[in-house]
């Protein structure tokens, strides 16, 4: 086995030292080198890494067993109420609600965007039920496993995304890939946990 041979040859996997660069964040704490003892500071073993504030994306998804709704790439600024309304329930969560039929449940967590007033109001008049969440929870949201099967993968590319725009592409790209029974697969192990 490789690592095997790479452990005989005093090496072990270590986490990159992290030093900036001029690529969008990449960083991820799964990431390891392989060096031996002595070599954190070698070219070879540095993971480039960009801080500059504007490096970030966010996005919001929806799945289901039977599909999902079109990942939403929100423009600059924080999530308010106001906008979780009408960026996310009105234009996206309102139809998919509809296209899946009674018996649609909105999960989501306790954020204050999604448990503010004017959001709560808007879910009661437009009859679409939400989970209740209970507070300090841990999070047990399918949708945190997609997040983290999109992030690996746009770490494993070959290019990683070099601009803000890149990378909100690039994140559509995953989401539309991610096969449909595998979004099943974690809503099912979920609702066994719960």
């Amino acid at each position: 086995m490789v690592r095997n041979r790479l452990h005989e040859g005093g090496m072990r996997a270590r986490r990159p030292q992290v030093k900036a660069g001029s690529q969008l964040s990449t960083c991820d704490r799964r990431d390891r080198v392989w060096r031996r003892r002595g070599e954190r500071s070698a070219a070879c073993n540095i993971l480039q890494h960009d801080r500059f504030g504007s490096g970030s994306v966010m996005v919001w998804g929806g799945i289901s067993l039977g599909g999902r709704a079109a990942l939403h790439v929100l423009a600059r600024g924080s999530l308010t109420a106001i906008r979780y309304r009408d960026e996310i329930l009105r234009p996206l969560v309102r139809p998919y609600a509809g296209a899946v039929g009674p018996g649609f449940l909105l999960m989501q967590d306790n954020a204050r965007p999604h448990v503010a007033g004017v959001c709560q109001q808007f879910l009661q008049d437009e009859g679409i039920d939400a989970m209740d969440w209970p507070a300090r929870s841990p999070d047990l949201n399918p949708i945190e496993h997609i997040w983290d099967i999109m992030s690996r993968s746009i770490h494993q590319r070959h290019i990683a995304p070099q601009t803000v725009q890149e990378l909100a592409d690039a994140l559509v790209q995953v989401w539309e890939e991610i096969p449909q029974e595998t979004i099943r697969h974690l809503i099912r192990s979920n609702a066994q946990v719960l």
